[in-house]
């Protein structure tokens, strides 16, 4: 799934301050998530690539708490995923994607994932990369995130979703029309 180019409004410079401020102290928190990174080297990525801003914020105002996992040393692009322990607030009660929410008759979510995070400028998370944040820590204990879905699945209207139950993260499959309150998606960025 190609990154889109998100329409989400800029951001004032006192939100950048803010926004900058929360991922600092999240980063230093967290360093088991990147021990060979270097928090000045992320400033400054952040700092020359301020486009990306107004999606990291959106990603900290849904309840993502987007943090550092990776870093491609080839392009010096840093990954930010949603770490939050649960699955974000601000993203949950959606079906998979549009065709999975224009399949139902009623009782119809306000959205889907997809869509969400095509308009957030973030790709959902795939299987692997969940698989590698849930070496970093526990998360969805209680929730469940889509993630991205093999087509071979999806035009048999099933999607994908992960959680992690008995300290083992399960994959399972749901139609792609449903939707529950405990379920959402996480969302990677690259920086």
């Amino acid at each position: 799934m190609k990154q889109k180019t998100t329409t989400l409004p800029s951001i004032s410079q006192d939100e950048k301050k803010e926004l900058i401020t929360i991922l600092e102290k999240r980063f230093t928190k967290h360093m088991d998530r990147h021990p060979h990174m270097d928090w000045q080297e992320v400033l400054q990525r952040l700092e020359t690539k301020e486009e990306k801003l107004p999606i990291l914020h959106e990603m900290e105002r849904t309840g993502g708490e987007p943090d550092v996992v990776a870093k491609d040393n080839g392009s010096g692009e840093y990954l930010f995923v949603d770490c939050s322990p649960e699955s974000p607030k601000g993203r949950r009660s959606v079906c998979y994607d549009r065709e999975g929410l224009e399949s139902r008759k009623e009782h119809k979510p306000k959205n889907n994932a997809i869509d969400m995070a095509r308009e957030m400028g973030v790709e959902i998370l795939n299987e692997e990369q969940y698989r590698n944040l849930q070496q970093l820590g526990e998360f969805d204990l209680k929730t469940s995130s889509w993630i991205q879905t093999p087509n071979e699945i999806r035009k048999h209207g099933g999607a994908l979703f992960c959680d992690r139950r008995y300290e083992h993260v399960f994959v399972y499959h749901n139609g792609a029309q449903s939707y529950y309150g405990a379920r959402g998606f996480r969302g990677a960025l690259k920086v």
